[in-house]
């Protein structure tokens, strides 16, 4: 799923705390939107893997919930709704396609990496891919609820991430295309071999 999604998510599920306990509104809301953006912080540094823990973040978030259920705070609750946003972003990456450059051809194995087990989970393309239309709906209802209920910062928050998810969606099916030419063959030919192993495969498959 592409990243407006899962901040949007996570935003959500800091609406719903803020629902049962309005003084940690603001707080949840915020620790849900990073907790929702930050394991794709390993877009270029091993994709689904580096940051994405399906069961190491959900293991922790049952603790960070009881801690925060027993010693209600700022902390404890930003803690518990930063952990719970990483894992849904986690786990939610399983039902999506794979990493290939063009998911939408499904021919990727890999979703998400699983620590615990130590091996990729397969994706199960409930959602197509990234930017699928089913993604962009995705957003779109997830959406609803916040703009209707925030204002201020988080509303804006909620408008440019719908923006973005919908321009996202309208270049998604080309953008492998401009990939295969200014990453593919250029970066083959120009860049030298120690710098394109921080470049993800799935840029260079074209190239090689």
């Amino acid at each position: 799923m592409m990243l407006p999604t899962h901040a949007l998510s996570g935003m959500v599920l800091g609406l719903a705390v803020s629902a049962v306990a309005p003084e940690f509104g603001p707080v949840a809301i915020a620790a849900g939107l990073f907790g929702g953006v930050f394991p794709d912080l390993d877009m270029y540094a091993g994709h689904r893997k580096t940051l994405h823990f399906p069961v190491y973040y959900s293991l922790s978030t049952g603790v960070a919930l009881v801690l925060a259920s027993l010693v209600p705070n700022a902390a404890t609750v930003a803690a518990a709704l930063f952990l719970l946003a990483a894992a849904v972003h986690s786990v939610a990456d399983a039902f999506g396609g794979g990493l290939e450059l063009r998911p939408w051809e499904g021919t990727s194995d890999r979703a998400v990496y699983n620590h615990y087990h130590g091996r990729w989970i397969t994706p199960r393309r409930l959602v197509g891919y990234d930017g699928s239309p089913g993604d962009l709906l995705l957003s779109g209802a997830l959406a609803v609820p916040l703009v209707l209920t925030l204002d201020g910062p988080f509303q804006w928050v909620v408008v440019v991430s719908v923006a973005v998810a919908g321009t996202y969606t309208a270049v998604r099916r080309h953008l492998p295309d401009v990939a295969d030419v200014l990453v593919g063959d250029l970066l083959v030919s120009v860049v030298p071999e120690a710098l394109r192993t921080h470049v993800p495969d799935r840029y260079l498959e074209h190239g090689r």
